[in-house]
């Protein structure tokens, strides 16, 4: 009888068990990205609380500053558009007095810092707390030169531009101080003479309704308070920078040394120094790279089994060949010795007999070699199983030689049974065990074929079974046979009729279609061994609408 190859292929699932399914446990289904996601969104977000806080925080500081200042400047504008006081004098018409004015505007009723400037109706300038502060404005002046140094020179072109730079602080001086002689209040964030930024504010100087002219009043403290809020914020930006710096060495030490130990791994393997990538520490890893580490592991240890099969394999065949060939070398170099017509007749049929043998043992070994790609070619569909046992039935029934056993069908599990797989290999199963059974049935005899329903295995109701009327199968040997070149003979069966492959071409191709087959012998009315069966147990296509 025949039994099976041993090409190794990546083991299917066993018979009933489902592929799992990989629970979703991160973002998009992977934990590194997920780790990754998270810091980059955590930096980020630090990054950007903290300059929401510093621009919320400038925003506030600059409006409060100017509320305090419209506050002070309020007051002063009182007192100095109150007849009273003596700063503004005049009847009917009435105008500021530079004198009086200069002395509301010292440094006992301005905070350190500020600056106050009046300006009269047309706008000219009447009184500068600069010009009656004890302080000395302006920044420190650098280190004495020492003797004998010359001065640095200027670059006219940078006095040309801090020249310009004066004027157009002065031109938006003028214009917010013209705005506020319109009647209204200004505040504004803008540059000094210096070039510093000052928060300013004008208020119209009243005498009852009339506008006698504009108290301007700046701090100009705004630049060291901004630069106290960048360095507030300095913090968030070490701690998005540090977010950023563990990010990247998390992404260092998870992702890529462990890709590289891969990469390395792979190099080995196609090197030849390895059979299989192996690398524990990887393979315990609950994320993407535990699972590349096992697949890569599981997909070089079947390619090395597959490897050392093919060495078996050929190793088998090598034998296998070589006996039918050391039998038609001693027959020729027997058949010039041979006198007599009835040896040299005796060996020409044994000649025949070892080139059938041979014949048969090739194209079975072509067969089998083809195997693993024609059942990666073909896409299964659903398949009518019994339309196409049907077809093979009639195939052998219209081709009937005298003294072959009868093939016949009985189709008892329904007219239409359909299972899920690819018609070629599963026709080629079907062939294998007729032409099994037929090659030990004796002459006339019947190999009869059945489908039926096994509900209580509901994962592989379908059963096909071959029975046939020979000598029966040793119980020792109802696995064996379906080994690859198992050729055990019962007395008056032909030698050389099978070559030891056809069972487990089908093994290989019924459980590449999820399903199973097994032998057993069939008893007799008085307990005796009554013939083989052959049984194939092939899952059932799932309803219409579902996927396999």
């Amino acid at each position: 009888m025949a039994s099976d190859i041993a090409i190794a292929r990546a083991d299917p699932l066993p018979p009933g068990e489902a592929e799992p399914r990989r629970r979703l446990k991160r973002f998009g289904g992977s934990r590194l990205g997920g780790l990754i996601l998270a810091l980059n969104l955590l930096s980020l977000l630090i990054l950007f609380v903290g300059a929401l806080l510093l621009n919320e925080w400038s925003r506030g500081l600059i409006e409060a500053r100017q509320e305090t200042l419209t506050a002070q400047a309020e007051l002063l504008v009182r007192v100095l558009g109150d007849e009273r006081i003596g700063v503004t004098r005049g009847e009917p018409t009435p105008s500021l007095d530079p004198i009086e004015a200069s002395r509301w505007l010292r440094d006992n009723f301005l905070l350190s810092g500020q600056r106050a400037r009046l300006f009269d109706i047309d706008g000219i300038p009447v009184a500068d707390s600069f010009d009656v502060t004890e302080a000395i404005p302006g920044r420190p002046l650098p280190p004495a030169l020492s003797a004998g140094t010359p001065p640095e020179e200027v670059d006219p072109a940078v006095e040309v531009r801090n020249a310009a730079d004066v004027e157009q602080a002065r031109a938006v001086l003028g214009a917010e101080v013209e705005q506020a002689l319109g009647g209204e209040p200004q505040a504004s964030l803008r540059r000094s003479e210096s070039g510093d930024r000052v928060v300013s504010v004008s208020i119209p100087v009243r005498h009852v309704r009339q506008v006698l002219g504009v108290l301007t009043l700046e701090a100009g403290d705004v630049d060291e308070t901004l630069d106290a809020q960048r360095r507030a914020l300095m913090p968030f930006a070490l701690v998005a920078l540090a977010v950023n710096l563990l990010g990247s060495l998390l992404l260092h030490l998870f992702v890529a040394r462990p890709v590289m130990r891969l990469s390395a791994a792979a190099d080995e393997v196609r090197l030849q120094r390895a059979r299989a990538i192996s690398l524990p520490d990887l393979e315990h890893r609950k994320d993407e790279i535990g699972d590349l580490a096992r697949s890569l592991e599981t997909m070089t240890e079947t390619l090395s089994d597959r490897m050392d099969a093919i060495e078996a394999f050929a190793a088998d065949v090598s034998h296998e060949i070589k006996n039918p060939l050391t039998s038609i070398r001693s027959a020729l170099e027997t058949l010039p010795l041979v006198k007599t017509p009835e040896q040299r007749e005796k060996l020409t049929l044994l000649l025949q007999q070892d080139v059938r043998r041979l014949d048969r043992l090739i194209t079975d070994i072509s067969n089998a070699s083809r195997l693993d790609a024609e059942l990666n070619r073909d896409r299964p569909r659903t398949i009518d199983l019994t339309v196409l046992l049907s077809e093979i039935v009639g195939v052998y029934e219209s081709g009937l030689k005298p003294g072959e056993a009868h093939v016949a069908f009985a189709p008892s599990a329904g007219d239409h049974v359909l299972v899920v797989g690819r018609d070629g290999p599963l026709g080629q199963v079907f062939r294998n065990l007729i032409d099994n059974a037929r090659s030990f049935s004796p002459p006339d005899g019947a190999v009869r074929i059945s489908l039926v329903r096994d509900d209580m295995d509901p994962d592989r109701p379908v059963r096909v079974r071959v029975d046939d009327d020979g000598p029966g199968i040793p119980p020792e040997n109802l696995e064996t046979v379906f080994e690859r070149f198992y050729t055990a003979r019962p007395r008056g069966v032909a030698f050389g009729a099978n070559s030891g492959l056809g069972l487990s071409i089908v093994r290989q191709i019924v459980e590449a279609h999820g399903g199973r087959v097994r032998a057993e012998n069939r008893p007799g009315p008085r307990g005796e061994v009554a013939g083989a069966r052959f049984e194939v147990a092939l899952p059932t296509a799932p309803p219409a609408g579902r996927r396999p």
